[in-house]
């Protein structure tokens, strides 16, 4: 019975702590003061509060000037603007996933987020098509794979004809 008692005081206790954070018109809060009744955050004037509203956030942070504008598009030109799309399992590559960088700018250290594919298995994608990157792709890979076949075969039969 005193467990229950105690896990309801806390309860209430932690209820009333919260509500102290509930957004809350200035001018109808019951108990403050005069000096702190009138009381408005440091960046608004009394003249906008009443445009704000109490429930507002400022979590989108500060508009972009012009010249910041001007860079950004500028920086997004050098880049292709298409999709990148993983070869090994078709993910495509988000800006906003991997922490704000353009393809281009990834290192060569860089793997899909999805099946750890090194950075190579990426193309461009252009409408439904997927082409190679200028990397090199797997041409290297192939060739010489296709190279260690022929001299397998070539190897084999001068041995054949050789015992």
């Amino acid at each position: 019975m005193k467990s229950i008692l105690a896990i309801l005081s806390a309860l209430c206790l932690f209820a009333r702590s919260t509500l102290a954070f509930a957004p809350v018109a200035p001018s109808s809060r019951v108990g403050v003061g005069a000096s702190q009744r009138n009381f408005i955050a440091p960046y608004t004037t009394a003249a906008t509060s009443a445009a704000i509203s109490t429930t507002s956030l400022s979590v989108f942070g500060n508009r972009k000037t012009e010249a910041q504008k001007a860079e950004e598009e500028a920086k997004a030109s050098k880049y292709w603007a298409g999709e990148w799309v993983c070869k090994d399992c078709g993910y495509i590559y988000n800006r906003a996933e991997c922490a704000g960088m353009y393809f281009e700018e990834q290192g060569p250290g860089f793997r899909c987020p999805q099946c750890s594919g090194p950075r190579r298995r990426y193309a461009k994608k252009v409408g439904d098509r997927v082409g190679t990157t200028l990397d090199g792709g797997d041409a290297p890979i192939l060739i010489f794979s296709f190279g260690g076949l022929i001299a397998t075969i070539v190897f084999g039969v001068w041995a054949v004809q050789n015992l």
